[in-house]
């Protein structure tokens, strides 16, 4: 029995029924009638209402229990639109055709999702429920994340095929909070580890104990977790999801996140995502992607050229050539290609390989369970928007019955293929002036993310950095 922070045997008995097998979610784990029992019983006090934004953050309102029950469960909320036309920041833009200061930054309407009600467990009686963003007739707001992510899952179906898939994250731990690392300045940061600990089984107690209350924090909530291991850098984490639906693999992450952030701040760490937190360290987010029809997947075929069936084959050949052109999807501000250098285990250039960690995708695993790990996107990435350029790269081959080139063998570093963007500016370009992009996304939400790109650019390039200073102030 999986217990809570509230304590309250109710609130136990239910984590416990809702903790699927094998990692699968089950839609009838948690439901609406659950929710009434906890209010009912005093188990239940907050209903944590969540829009995933544009980089992949929760957002949203904290309603009264029975409030959310007797008004918005089934009618619905209003937030204001600019939740999804803003950078990092929170800060009011214009450019953005959803809304800004000439249209006087109107609502929109979120409708729970209740097929994704999930106790919160590193909040005392608390749940949460990610909404979908629609117009006030009920119509979906095609650039809202998970709606770019339906539209893909839509166009798949086409052929006949549809996703699993399962999310590996890293991320590093540093010593002190948020608020530390601010009044330093962000100098002098301290890991919270300082060696190689990669996949080492010896931790110290204040990592141990972290790991356990997360691993426990996530059970709690229905997301028991594949694995966890230390990394090669120093502090750095990585957690593995079992396979599972492409869009419930995506709902799980921004919850994932919530929880390391605030069991991190609870013991005294400032948990980073980025994707290059220190010259010379990655942290990557792997897609592990495999496709099928009915129960049986489609990517292996035993005798034919590479194992791969004629599928597998076009999917892969998509992926190369379409994730060139889909940069600000999974690499979406500057400090994100600072990740994609030699030997860092990111790729930098669009290969692929068997069981080859220096390709950007590796192909792996065997029978059914062979899968493709799409290494390209970082830690920083918005899962919905990664996946869902994956997905469009993997439509477009498939309905192009593009060819796959010979795999990569050895270093790929040292071989050719299309370079993964080398920046910001090079990426965005690619993907403001791709056809293909227009075709799978629509041409409203290229723009959208365009603006967003040139949000980020525009706050980094007038900025000057430590490094410039250490660089040239003596030698200029």
């Amino acid at each position: 029995m999986t217990r809570t922070t509230s304590g309250n045997g109710t609130v136990a008995r239910l984590t416990a029924a809702s903790v699927p097998e094998q990692g699968g979610r089950s839609e009838k784990a948690f439901s609406l009638s659950d929710l009434r029992s906890l209010v009912k019983a005093g188990a239940i006090d907050t209903v944590l209402l969540a829009v995933p934004d544009l980089q992949g953050r929760l957002k949203g309102k904290r309603y009264d229990a029975d409030h959310f029950l007797k008004r918005v469960a089934h009618h619905g909320a209003e937030v204001c639109a600019y939740v999804l036309a803003t950078d990092i920041d929170m800060s009011p833009a214009d450019g953005f055709a959803l809304t800004s200061w000439e249209t006087g930054y109107q609502d929109l309407s979120v409708q729970p999702a209740l097929s994704t009600l999930s106790l919160v467990p590193w909040l005392p009686r608390t749940v949460v429920v990610l909404g979908d963003a629609v117009h006030h007739d009920g119509t979906p707001i095609d650039i809202a994340p998970r709606q770019i992510l339906h539209q893909q899952l839509t166009r798949l179906s086409r052929h006949g095929l549809h996703p699993k898939a399962g999310i590996e994250t890293e991320f590093v731990l540093y010593k002190g909070t948020y608020d530390d690392a601010e009044q330093a300045n962000y100098q002098g940061l301290r890991p919270l580890t300082t060696e190689n600990l990669d996949y080492a089984l010896d931790h110290d107690p204040v990592s141990d104990r972290f790991l356990r209350r997360l691993q426990r924090a996530l059970a709690g909530a229905g997301m028991n977790v594949e694995a966890i291991k230390t990394e090669a850098g120093p502090g750095q984490v990585e957690v593995t999801f079992p396979y599972g639906g492409a869009l419930t693999a995506c709902d799980r992450h921004p919850l994932f996140k919530h929880a390391v952030r605030t069991l991190g701040l609870r013991a005294g760490l400032a948990p980073t995502f980025m994707a290059a937190p220190e010259t010379g360290r990655a942290n990557g987010l792997h897609l592990h992607v495999s496709l099928w029809s009915k129960a049986v997947s489609q990517l292996n075929e035993p005798g034919s050229e590479y194992g791969l069936s004629q599928i597998g084959q076009h999917a892969i050949a998509g992926l190369l050539a379409g994730l060139p052109e889909l940069g600000p999807f999974y690499a979406p501000n500057v400090n994100s290609y600072k990740r994609f250098t030699p030997g860092s285990f990111a790729p930098t250039t669009f290969t692929w390989g068997r069981d080859n960690r220096t390709c950007a995708v590796r192909v792996v695993g065997r029978g059914e369970g062979l899968h493709l790990e799409i290494r390209v996107p970082g830690a920083d990435a918005n899962p919905y928007l990664a996946l869902s350029a994956v997905l469009a790269a993997i439509d477009h081959g498939l309905e192009r019955k593009l060819t796959l080139g010979p795999e990569a063998t050895g270093n790929a570093y040292r071989t050719g293929g299309i370079p993964v963007p080398p920046a910001l500016g090079p990426a965005l370009t690619a993907f403001e002036n791709s056809v293909f992009a227009q075709k799978a996304f629509g041409a409203g939400v290229v723009e959208h993310y365009a603006r967003l790109a040139r949000l980020e650019l525009a706050h980094d390039e007038h900025l000057v950095t430590d490094t410039e200073r250490q660089r040239w102030l003596a030698r200029a």
